[in-house]
């Protein structure tokens, strides 16, 4: 599916946008129509209607708005030892082996299954992230043979950043990604 195409836009939409517009629909196409096409009008809008109920499901557990900016204040609140020993015992609880900096670049070596990934996350209160920090990570990664790397940082990436760890599948978690991993944090 094109990621501009009106169902990709409205998966990222909440779930009542799609259903609402299935309502809409059904109601023009049930007031305008004649009585014999009037159910197959309505029945039109049936694609908004299982559009809602994907996109009902996959924000069912994501945090909300309130709660990501709670989680962002009390992270960008911390210093270094309290937010690296969070991120740690989160990691713990996922599954993972968490080694403390191993790779220059990685403030983390996490693995599971075999599988090694490298985090940093000691810039995670930049107001935005440029190219740099994440040209670092993924030269520890390649040093290392990591298939995985994850950054986090509340503030924005620029530009190129995104593109490069677009380009380099460098995952990122910024504040809603931290309020749903971060469970432990009070709230």
């Amino acid at each position: 599916m094109s990621e501009n195409s009106l169902f990709a836009i409205l998966l990222r939409k909440p779930w009542w946008i799609s259903l609402l517009i299935f309502a809409v629909v059904g109601l023009v196409c049930a007031a305008l129509f004649p009585a014999e096409f009037r159910v197959v009008g309505a029945m039109s809008g049936l694609p908004f209607a299982v559009i809602a109920i994907i996109a009902a499901r996959r924000q069912w557990h994501l945090p909300s708005s309130a709660r990501i900016e709670q989680t962002h204040q009390a992270v960008a609140a911390m210093a270094w030892p309290a937010f690296s020993a969070l991120l740690a015992q989160t990691f713990r609880q996922d599954g993972y082996t968490v080694r403390q900096g191993g790779a220059s670049g990685a403030d983390f070596e996490l693995e599971r299954k075999g599988r090694l990934m490298l985090v940093s996350a000691r810039r995670w209160k930049s107001a935005h992230t440029g190219l740099e920090p994440l040209r670092t990570l993924q030269t520890a990664r390649d040093a290392t043979d990591a298939p995985d790397a994850l950054y986090i940082g509340l503030g924005p990436l620029s530009d190129s950043a995104r593109a490069f760890a677009a380009e380099h599948r460098i995952a990122v978690w910024g504040a809603a990604e931290l309020a749903q991993a971060l469970k432990s944090l009070p709230g």
